[in-house]
């Protein structure tokens, strides 16, 4: 399995951009094929102060295999994502692939 972790700084001078890039998400990204699992959504606060709570939305994909989410980054429907959604309401972003 391949992990594909994305975390989301929106614009803070927007204040419907998390609900905007989760509904981006489901609408671009979602139906990409080759996904085991997609899960996407906002912050959840925590008391513990190990908990990263300085993000707005997290997005978790779950890939067969490392080619398989390659194919997904090129994917026209992930690039339409990028250009429509992402750069819109984003400020920031940070990635973790993991095997």
């Amino acid at each position: 399995m391949f992990s594909h972790v994305v975390i989301f700084w929106t614009d803070p001078a927007n204040p419907t951009a998390a609900d905007e890039l989760i509904a981006g998400a489901n609408q671009y990204l979602k139906p990409i094929p080759g996904t085991l699992s997609f899960h996407i959504g906002k912050m959840v606060g925590s008391h513990r102060p190990v908990v990263d709570q300085s993000y707005q939305v997290a997005l978790n994909i779950v890939f067969p295999d490392k080619k398989t989410q390659d194919d997904y980054q090129v994917h026209p429907l992930h690039i339409e994502f990028i250009e429509k959604v992402f750069k819109r309401v984003c400020q920031k972003v940070v990635v973790y692939d993991f095997e």
